[in-house]
């Protein structure tokens, strides 16, 4: 089991966590969002959090996944940040939205170098991936980057719009964007006999199609991962399964990947966590990944 971080970010700080928020830097513009997991006592005094803020989420009473923010003097409602390190240089347009996400989850830069360079090193003729419930596309910037023929499948279409603008502000061009529920596209994807060389999971607990498909996870990540085996290069591939909304550990994900993939080259599982200015250790999220 393993404890995965990202420390090669400039544009993004964990300043401080607690009281079940967080303190975040993207840019020049610091944040405070809800984080339940933060269930610890802050470093820094809530006066200190007030006055170094620009923005802070309040949720809604009525609705504990919805809220509203409250911007100060001269708080843009959307930037752009960049991540780059070794070669893979990635740009993201945030924007504050009602449920508190802002289009980037910075822990994941760990995972967009495993597949950047797992695609550079890569001696496989045809590099195409399948990035499944792929938001705003930081994963398929790094497919893309290292020259893979990415598909995005993501059900909201705003999202694609928003993922399509990362592409262009990191001077990419041709993904393909799929505008589909995740589980009917890989059913038809299967039909049609497609293999990848790199297949990215991050799916949400729960969600709705492009139209009206029902998503529950624990339903149906079983049948997910069964049919990506189908999908998948039996060499030379890899495959990242990400799960933070549902809380499942990696014991889940990986009991999941044995039952349907072997012969592995190298496997990881663990957690994904960002450190903030005073060495507490924040999780976000479980992941298993390995190559064949």
């Amino acid at each position: 089991m393993q404890l995965l971080t990202s420390d090669h970010w400039k544009e993004y700080e964990l300043i401080d966590s607690g009281g079940k928020e967080k303190l975040e830097r993207f840019g020049k513009y610091i944040l405070i969002r809800p984080e339940p997991q933060a269930v610890w006592n802050r470093s820094l005094s809530d006066e200190e959090w007030d006055r170094r803020s620009n923005a802070i989420f309040k949720i809604e009473k009525s609705d504990p996944e919805k809220g509203r923010w409250i911007l100060k003097k001269g708080m843009p409602e959307q930037w752009w940040i960049q991540y780059d390190f070794k070669g893979l240089n990635l740009k993201f347009r945030l924007g504050l939205t009602s449920f508190r996400h802002i289009g980037i989850f910075p822990e994941q830069a760990e995972n967009w170098d495993f597949i950047y360079n797992n695609l550079k090193s890569s001696q496989a003729a045809n590099k195409r991936v399948l990035n499944l419930f792929a938001y705003t596309g930081g994963a398929s910037l790094a497919a893309r980057s290292a020259g893979a023929d990415v598909s995005h499948v993501d059900s909201v279409k705003p999202v694609i719009t928003w993922a399509r603008e990362n592409m262009e502000g990191s001077d990419l061009k041709d993904i393909r964007w799929v505008v589909e529920d995740a589980l009917k596209y890989v059913h038809r994807e299967v039909r049609r006999g497609s293999r990848y060389q790199g297949i990215i999971l991050d799916p949400p607990a729960y969600g709705r199609g492009a139209d009206g498909e029902k998503w529950i996870l624990d339903d149906s990540i079983n049948e997910l991962i069964q049919l990506c085996s189908q999908l998948l290069e039996p060499k030379n591939a890899f495959l990242i399964l990400n799960m933070y909304s549902i809380g499942f550990s990696a014991l889940v994900g990986e009991n999941l990947i044995n039952s349907y993939f072997s012969d592995f080259k190298s496997k990881e599982l663990g957690e994904l966590y960002i450190r903030d200015s005073f060495a507490k250790r924040l999780p976000l999220g479980t992941f298993v990944r390995f190559t064949l």
